[in-house]
């Protein structure tokens, strides 16, 4: 009989789908033939089993990793999305150590992930937007800051922050973005461009002792929007401190202050805030706050590094707007990658 099962399976082997389907019955009767009558596929892979409850929790319970250690909740956060990578792997040694118990458990990091990043894998773009904004760490090492500034405005931004801005290279981005942008500011080390006229420009508080943040108003022909740009404090990963977020944190606290008190309704935040979405540490900006990507982008839209993008660290936030659609520009020689966005500034927002 298990002959003629097998003449069966492999009658229709031809070319195209039909033959590679038959291929894979084949390589699944081969893994599971010798589960059936094997009573200890429940009692191998505890182990797995146990690996994957507790990548279940990581990914639903991450909120309540602490951070008194090391900052070891943000630093869980910043790279969530990348524990998915875990579930795969979870999955082939349950197969292979033939473990119904391990196979089972699989299921739960597998659901978890899904709830937190699964509308991430849809295209949430949509047509439409009056006003375009981007923004770009260029780095303040750029070998080549007009044609960095070049390459960003070609994106069609309205509107486009800079930061990380030598003070040696403003000229050179001021000269490269003059026939693009009649209007703009430079605050310390953050920049500002726009197509529309400025006006309420003033620097940013966020409790550094130097300007890495500034505030403008946007005289848009939909009516004025108020425009943030930011670039939080850098963070880093020792041995010795663990995630060294501290200072980072407090800024993002002192500009979500700002934003709070800001009074035009509608609001528009772009810079590099050195953290993702899901860090629990950006919560006095993010909780006022709609992320662009997360409502109307294509996928994660990692940011940096730019070479391998393994986080969004680089944001665009708005209330009071629409998020229309999101998206991460070509590479320049910087080691972000820019971002950008579409919005509706006459269409009322249905989020914060």
């Amino acid at each position: 009989m298990a002959q003629q099962a097998y003449v069966t399976e492999t009658a229709d082997d031809g070319p195209g789908p039909g033959r590679r389907q038959s291929r894979l019955r084949r390589l699944l009767h081969r893994i599971t033939r010798g589960w059936r009558g094997d009573r200890r596929i429940w009692r191998r892979g505890i182990v797995l089993a146990a690996l994957a409850v507790v990548l279940s929790l990581v990914l639903g319970l991450h909120a309540h990793i602490p951070n008194r250690i090391g900052n070891l909740g943000s630093l869980v956060e910043t790279f969530l999305p990348w524990f998915g990578l875990l579930i795969p792997v979870l999955l082939v040694l349950a197969l292979v150590r033939r473990s119904a118990t391990a196979l089972i458990a699989v299921a739960l990091p597998a659901a978890a992930w899904l709830h937190l990043f699964g509308g991430l894998l849809l295209d949430r773009t949509a047509a439409g937007g009056d006003l375009t904004v981007a923004t770009h760490n260029v780095n303040a090492d750029n070998p080549d800051p007009a044609g960095t500034a070049r390459k960003v405005a070609a994106s069609g931004a309205d509107v486009l922050a800079l930061e990380e801005l030598k003070p040696s290279a403003v000229p050179a981005y001021e000269r490269a973005l003059r026939s693009t942008y009649t209007y703009h500011s430079v605050q310390g080390t953050v920049g500002l461009w726009s197509k529309y006229p400025l006006s309420g420009v003033r620097p940013v508080d966020i409790r550094l002792g130097w300007t890495r943040a500034m505030r403008a108003t946007v005289d848009t022909p939909e009516g004025p929007v108020a425009v943030y740009v930011a670039h939080m404090p850098s963070v880093r990963v020792r041995a010795d401190a663990g995630f060294t977020a501290a200072q980072r944190d407090q800024s993002a606290d002192a500009l979500g202050e700002a934003i709070a008190d800001e009074r035009l309704p509608r609001v528009i935040l772009l810079g590099d805030l050195n953290g993702t979405m899901n860090d629990r540490s950006l919560n006095a900006v993010t909780a006022q706050m709609r992320s662009t990507q997360g409502a109307a982008g294509d996928g994660f839209g990692f940011s940096w590094p730019a070479a391998f993008p393994m986080a969004r660290i680089d944001q665009i936030m708005v209330r009071g707007v629409e998020p229309v659609s999101s998206w991460t520009l070509p590479r320049t020689d910087s080691d972000h990658l820019p971002v950008a966005a579409r919005v509706n500034v006459t269409t009322p927002a249905t989020g914060s």
